[in-house]
């Protein structure tokens, strides 16, 4: 049995999400897998439902199987994030494909890109533009056009495209094949919504002022009490009051006297707002910069993204699901984490320190909510088997 992945947020499901699972079955009888971020997302936030809600919405709206990608990796940079994801595609065993969304649906001219982004002439002009100001993605593009082609510079505007780059890349050392679907509906980050189908992050916006936003998203997630950062804001800025500048230079993302800006910035201000406003620049990316901050409020060390993916941890499945996680315990690369009370006894070093990072996190992401959770919610909330309805 072979399986097509996607590696997603889903932050949260909505009709796009449900269009691309659609158009992976028009093209292969595969049971999809899901590899989902936790509770925390790559763009430094949390997701506004929480990863067991997020997962039960994703199987009953096609998915067979969601894995949980680990917060030290969905925390991190976009090469980071890919890079683990693919691993933990392929320490399935059984897949097949990845399958995912870009706005430039050449296959040929994303496999050129993913090329040039490993040239050494290359990388070292991308070098130059940072030292002269550029955050890494603008660099990368002014490089592109400086050595190659506005063409292929035009490539990397689009953030799709340029997660689509960096799992071209990953995938290269594996025997997984990539599957390309246009995008359809908004663009990535845009107000504007096309029939029934609207961004994440507009989506997002809607269900956190208290509007309607069920013209997007598949019922269930409707009825789901929505988590908001701004509710941890306290919490994170106590968290950054207590570390030094050197407690800083040991996050993931934190490099060339990084540490000082931040460390000055948060004596200097009194909310998130400010601190992530005086630390951005022309080369320091706001997404970076939460990143940073999650990544300081979770205690997640730069070496720790650096690792390879410990385990394989089941959060959601249906009877499709279940048959493919009986080739997974057959072939699969990594330890299968379907009781996570066991799970948990059997890990070790690294593993355990990555897994107890999931843990922490379920246990702050409470605190986002209206209604606070004791800790433990990883032991507490059983894998979910969705049984299809009759």
């Amino acid at each position: 049995m072979k399986t097509n992945a996607v590696i997603c947020e889903y932050n949260p499901f909505h009709n796009g999400h449900k269009y691309q699972i659609e158009k992976i079955k028009e093209h292969s009888k595969n049971p999809v897998t899901a590899i989902m971020s936790g509770n925390f997302t790559q763009r430094g936030d949390i997701a506004v439902f929480d990863k067991f809600k997020r997962a039960k919405t994703a199987v009953e709206n096609g998915i067979d199987l969601v894995i949980e990608l680990p917060t030290v990796y969905a925390c991190s940079s976009a090469g980071s994030f890919a890079r683990a994801g693919v691993q933990t595609a392929d320490s399935l065993g059984c897949t097949d494909e990845l399958c995912f969304s870009v706005e430039e649906d050449d296959r040929e001219l994303l496999i050129e890109v993913s090329k040039k982004l490993d040239e050494k002439d290359f990388n070292n002009e991308v070098r130059l533009f940072m030292q002269n100001g550029s955050y890494y993605p603008q660099a990368v593009e002014k490089a592109l056009e400086k050595l190659y082609s506005k063409n292929l510079a035009n490539v990397v505007t689009k953030p799709n495209n340029i997660l689509a780059i960096e799992y071209i890349r990953a995938l290269k050392d594996t025997n997984i094949k990539p599957y390309i679907i246009k995008r359809t509906g908004s663009e990535h980050d845009s107000n504007d919504c096309k029939q029934n189908i609207a961004c994440a992050g507009y989506i997002r916006k809607l269900i956190l002022s208290g509007k309607n936003a069920e013209r997007f998203i598949p019922k269930q997630n409707s009825f789901y009490m929505p988590a908001d950062i701004n509710k941890l804001e306290k919490i994170i800025i106590y968290k950054l009051r207590t570390m030094t500048a050197e407690d800083f230079s040991n996050l993931s993302d934190v490099s060339e006297g990084l540490e000082n800006r931040i460390f000055n910035s948060v004596r200097e201000f009194n909310s998130l707002e400010e601190i992530i406003s005086s630390i951005k620049t022309k080369r320091y990316t706001r997404a970076r910069i939460r990143r940073i901050l999650i990544n300081a409020l979770l205690n997640i060390k730069s070496e720790m993204s650096k690792q390879s993916v410990p385990y394989l941890r089941v959060l959601a499945f249906n009877e499709n699901g279940e048959k493919l996680l009986g080739e997974i315990k057959k072939s699969g690369k990594l330890p299968l984490i379907t009781n996570v009370a066991n799970g948990y006894k059997n890990l070790s070093g690294n593993a355990k320190k990555i897994f107890d990072t999931d843990l922490l996190a379920s246990d702050i992401y409470s605190l986002a909510t209206d209604s606070i959770t004791k800790c433990g919610a990883d032991f507490t909330n059983e894998i979910l088997k969705i049984r299809e309805e009759l």
